[in-house]
């Protein structure tokens, strides 16, 4: 199979609907885009029905373009991460993997524009965020949730308004960032570097003010990401975790109990700001974003030393921190619901505290005049308790 071949399928399938954000290549099923978060069928001439694992395994060699050493991680490993560019059109982000013995493939487009904090509609803390001198700021979520657009358009904010050194070590690079106000060295797992861990320790001897790190996936890069954060760096960084608690608790985890609570005094001197999204379907078609906001206050540090209690978790400190800019996933949904981008059903489905959204839309529904319940007419039941004769 040709590049010419490649090409042409991939531009096929990223115009045949709207909103294509993945491209899926799995046997036994046709070639599939993710259109507004669900997959739909792709009929291309000449290449019409199930894939076959011949065709999946001939596509996925040309699209690592028969590198050796991701081939080796591919027969080794049983997946590889690798990016691939559809010239004038896409960029993409690929993932390809064995199951039963076939090939499968999934390619993430990626936006050759970068994005402005404008243009993503973005909170206003993530002013604040680039304007913070050190430190660490968590973007976490679901794989696809958004994370790397975030960073992408918070980096671009930096680009703009900063004269400084900013070093991205991303598996593979995602957005291409030119070079404005700030000077950007893009550095690719596999090519550049072999491990975030080494790449990060790398860093510290290339004078970034600015350092991002695709994922925080162990220990080890957690560790020397605290050295830099509390060395004057700005580190900024992914987790796969759905809130502010559970990301706390997941970094706590990569170390012994006896390290425990070093790493609670470190993080609570280092953690800025920490940013978890999920994507919610649109009224209308679509995907939009939700957020759940944590910034850095004297009770979020009280909080990371020593533990939530009853009266003290960090929902309540992000309910209570409105004015600095924090927010919860569930204000967060219920404001969403009061602008129409997200359905009643949507909202209610999405949310942390149901109780507390149910209230919320509940609040928003009566403010526009709508019933709020289901229930009819009620009658006191006169003859309750009398004898019937």
């Amino acid at each position: 199979m040709r590049k010419q071949e490649i090409d042409y399928i991939l531009g096929k399938m990223l115009d045949s609907h709207d909103n294509v954000s993945d491209l899926n290549i799995t046997v036994g099923k046709s070639f599939q885009v993710e259109s507004s978060g669900e997959l739909v069928n792709v009929d291309i001439p000449l290449f019409s029905g199930e894939l076959t694992p011949f065709q999946t395994e001939l596509f996925a060699l040309n699209l690592i373009r028969n590198d050796r050493r991701l081939t080796e991680i591919l027969l080794t490993e049983g997946s590889c991460d690798s990016s691939y560019e559809l010239p004038g059109k896409a960029r993409f982000r690929v993932n390809i993997f064995s199951q039963r013995g076939c090939y499968s493939i999934v390619l993430r487009k990626l936006e050759t524009r970068i994005p402005t904090l404008e243009d993503l509609k973005l909170p206003e803390a993530f002013h604040k965020m680039a304007e913070e001198k050190n430190g660490i700021i968590l973007v976490t979520g679901a794989t696809g949730s958004g994370k790397s657009t975030s960073l992408a358009g918070l980096l671009n904010d930096i680009n703009e308004r900063k004269s400084v050194h900013i070093i991205t070590l991303e598996d593979p690079v995602e957005f291409s960032h030119p070079h404005k106000k700030a000077t950007f060295n893009q550095r690719e797992m596999g090519s550049d570097f072999d491990t975030f861990a080494n790449g990060l320790r790398a860093a510290l001897r290339q004078a970034p003010k600015v350092i991002l790190v695709g994922e925080m996936r162990d220990r080890e890069t957690v560790e020397i990401a605290l050295s830099a954060a509390e060395t004057g760096h700005l580190v900024l960084s992914t987790l796969h975790t759905v809130d502010a608690g559970q990301t706390i608790n997941r970094i706590l985890g990569m170390f012994s109990s006896e390290e425990e609570r070093q790493i609670r005094i470190r993080l609570a001197d280092t953690v800025r700001w920490i940013v978890c999204q999920r994507l919610l379907p649109k009224e209308g078609g679509g995907r939009v974003a939700a957020f759940e906001i944590m910034g850095s206050n004297l009770r979020v540090k009280d909080t990371i030393l020593n533990g939530e209690s009853e009266g003290r978790t960090f929902y309540e400190i992000i309910q209570a921190g409105k004015a600095f800019g924090m927010i919860t996933f569930d204000d967060y949904i219920v404001d969403l619901f009061s602008q129409g981008l997200v359905s009643e059903d949507t909202a209610r489905a999405y949310a942390s505290n149901k109780g507390i959204v149910g209230r919320g839309i509940d609040a928003v529904k009566s403010s526009r005049g709508q019933q709020t319940t289901d229930i009819g007419k009620l009658q006191v039941d006169r003859g309750y308790g009398k004898k019937s004769f």
